[in-house]
């Protein structure tokens, strides 16, 4: 669905001639087929799923934003405005972030389903969080509040 969604936007985007979000969108594409491709070497012929697509975005975000931050160090400000430009077209296919509350209540929920009580269960919670959250949770953060409530 996302693929779709990423397809569709490349030719908006380049039928209303909109450069950063075409070059954006296209960089995306291709770190998708790269995965593509390394799943098919791995027995998986679909490709990757929603989930892992959603991790490469976030992943795609986060560089962005150390690249972001070391060129505003730097004194670079056209660099550091062309990341966050790439940030906002990137974040445009993220689904809404939880927020601390969110968060938090969410970390309950999966704690008590799963009946984690000490440290040996934050694998299993923060594998269950991964699995249900992907691509709208704050993974560091989560993993501080697991680890806070059964340690």
């Amino acid at each position: 669905m996302l693929r779709a969604e990423l397809n569709e936007a490349l030719k908006k985007s380049m039928k209303a001639k909109e450069k950063r979000t075409v070059s954006t969108v296209r960089l995306i594409l291709a770190a998708l087929k790269d995965r593509d491709i390394a799943a098919r070497s791995k027995g998986n012929h679909e490709g990757i799923d929603d989930a892992e697509v959603l991790a490469i975005l976030q992943s795609m975000v986060k560089q962005r934003h150390e690249t972001k931050e070391i060129c505003e160090k730097g004194g670079r400000l056209e660099l550091a405005e062309q990341e966050a430009e790439e940030i906002a077209v990137i974040e445009r296919f993220l689904p809404e972030p939880l927020d601390e509350k969110q968060t938090l209540a969410a970390v309950e929920e999966v704690m008590q389903e799963l009946g984690a009580e000490s440290l040996k269960d934050m694998g299993r919670t923060m594998a269950a969080l991964r699995e249900r959250y992907a691509g709208r949770m704050d993974f560091a953060k989560a993993s501080a509040i697991v680890k806070k409530r059964l340690g």
